[in-house]
């Protein structure tokens, strides 16, 4: 083999170098994992949908905070699919904007040169980012109630691409919510869609100011109240209601701070009145009426209502003595409990000569007295459950479970425990409260000298007026009972002078009936759920 001389070497190097055959990368991928790196201000933009659109209320605060100390946490990023620049993930835009504000007022490195997590985008990117904002939104001062409204109507068109266009219901959105980490009732949503359909368009400096869920309810209540009188009353050629109520709403969004729900209330029924020709007070009735049925299917659950405390492990079960029928109600040794079993098979006892027992009859057993109701009222509390997604609580598919009863009265009694949602409220357990004493005390014709009050336990017992047997040992005996119960301390021979007599009976004082036993232990039920929700309400007024 012969040596290249310098000539061939020489030619070699200055050849033409080899060409690259496959296609050049412009920019490195995204990493497949949560990674840590460094980006600049240049290179990181907040989240186009971010549900904040008014300015954080805590941003001086936290302006101040990073100013003196950073970034606490590395704020989470990502980026799209194709994009050019990376954004925020899930919180973080008030703090970005501050990152920004401080470098153009500093240009401190630290402000510009910032320490993040890239996380990668996820399968279903959008919801995931959206939900994880307005979590975050929540965590890191409070959204207003339209920007959430916003938040949840642009999940709702997220959800509806998901699912190939075809809308979804309220009960589905608030599933889906829930599921991706941001759970939100569905009255809750019902609410936000009014505020968005009817509101933001008539009073959108109202609405940022922070008008809250309270306020976007009347408002919500007091347009459909409204519209159905509009619909029974007004002419083929008036006005549209849409428009008439887009109109009086408006022209109270000049001062947010100004804004009266009364005033508006009084504008609205003072140009329906001029518009149908109607007598002002006869349309005013008229919506109240319909506002008040729509509260009823409205209203929502208390988020603040503490979970009921479970029976100790361990602890036996000491069964309830139920009331005697309506039949034995008055006197009378009481009512044989009834084997578990008879509730749900006929017990049958033949013998030579004799014909069958008749079958034992749960409901009647546990009725101390009856309870008027009708179909409608029926189907108004089946359509109020469905509403709450709770299951619907009737008497008599609930006789066989835990402490079954029905007593009769103002409000009437089918479950000593169980609390309906709306009922589930201080001022409401209250005046129930209130009126469960009155009918006790009614017993003994001392109804007079029980009075409501807005405080404590909810009544008082006030001495015995003109109308009131004073000298009546039973009527004395139950305002002991009821006076001791409000908070008001009673004479210890007194309270136990009239407890046993009063639940038992004896010869010089008759017992309280079977229909009032059931109010006194509803009273205490309710009685305690106060003292829960409300600690102290237990104490003397």
């Amino acid at each position: 083999m012969t040596q290249a001389g310098p000539h061939d070497i020489a030619s070699q190097l200055l050849s033409e170098t080899f060409e690259r055959s496959g296609p050049s990368a412009q920019a490195l991928t995204d990493p497949i994992a949560d990674t840590p790196m460094v980006v600049t201000l240049d290179q990181l933009r907040p989240y186009d949908l971010n549900p904040r659109v008014t300015v954080n209320p805590l941003y001086p605060e936290i302006k101040a905070s990073i100013r003196e100390r950073g970034l606490d946490a590395a704020p989470a990023i990502t980026r799209r699919p194709g994009a050019a620049h990376y954004m925020i993930r899930n919180g973080g835009n008030t703090r970005l904007a501050i990152l920004r504000e401080l470098w153009a007022e500093t240009k401190d490195e630290r402000f510009f040169r910032i320490p993040c997590l890239f996380r990668p985008w996820p399968q279903r990117g959008e919801i995931i980012a959206l939900t994880g904002h307005l979590a975050e939104g929540e965590l890191h001062g409070k959204l207003t109630f339209i920007e959430r409204a916003l938040g949840v109507e642009k999940a709702r068109e997220l959800y509806e691409s998901e699912n190939g266009g075809k809308p979804i219901s309220q009960m589905e959105l608030a599933r889906r919510l829930a599921a991706d980490g941001y759970p939100v009732p569905q009255p809750h949503i019902s609410r936000m869609r009014d505020a968005v359909q009817y509101l933001l368009p008539a009073i959108p400096s109202v609405l940022y100011a922070g008008m809250g869920r309270h306020q976007v309810e009347r408002l919500s209540l007091l347009r459909r109240g409204a519209e159905q009188v509009w619909a029974q009353r007004a002419s083929a050629d008036a006005i549209a209601f849409a428009d008439l109520f887009q109109d009086v709403l408006s022209g109270f969004d000049g001062v947010p701070d100004e804004f009266s729900f009364d005033r508006v209330r009084d504008e609205l029924i003072g140009q329906m009145s001029q518009v149908l020709g109607a007598d002002y007070d006869v349309l005013a009735l008229d919506i109240a009426g319909l506002e008040g049925r729509q509260r009823v299917l409205l209203s929502a659950p208390s988020p603040s209502a503490p979970p009921v405390a479970s029976m100790p492990r361990g602890a036996t079960h000491q069964p309830v003595p139920r009331p005697t029928s309506p039949g034995t109600a008055t006197g009378g040794p009481p009512a044989r409990p009834a084997d578990p079993s008879s509730v749900q098979r006929e017990t049958t006892e033949t013998a030579a000569g004799e014909s069958t027992r008749p079958a034992s009859n749960p409901t009647g057993e546990r009725t101390a007295s009856p309870a008027p109701t009708t179909d409608r009222l029926q189907s108004i509390q089946k359509l109020v459950a469905d509403h709450h997604g709770e299951p619907a609580h009737s008497f008599a598919d609930n006789v066989v479970h835990a402490i079954p009863v029905q007593a009769g009265g103002l409000y009437p009694i089918t479950d000593l425990w169980h609390i309906d949602p709306g009922l589930d409220t201080p001022d409401r357990l209250r005046v129930h409260i209130a009126q469960f004493a009155r009918e006790i005390a009614a017993e003994g014709g001392a109804a007079d000298s029980v009075e409501g009050s807005e405080r404590g336990i909810g009544y008082t017992c006030a001495a015995p007026t003109a109308h009131s047997p004073a000298d009546n040992p039973f009527a004395r005996a139950m305002l002991a009972i009821l006076q001791a119960l409000s908070g008001v301390p009673a004479a210890p021979e007194s309270l136990s002078d009239a407890l046993g007599p009063l639940l038992r009976g004896n010869e010089a004082i008759a017992r309280l009936s079977d229909s009032g036993i059931v109010k006194l232990f509803r009273l205490i039920r309710l009685a305690r759920r106060l003292s829960d929700i409300q600690p102290g309400a237990g104490a003397m007024p």
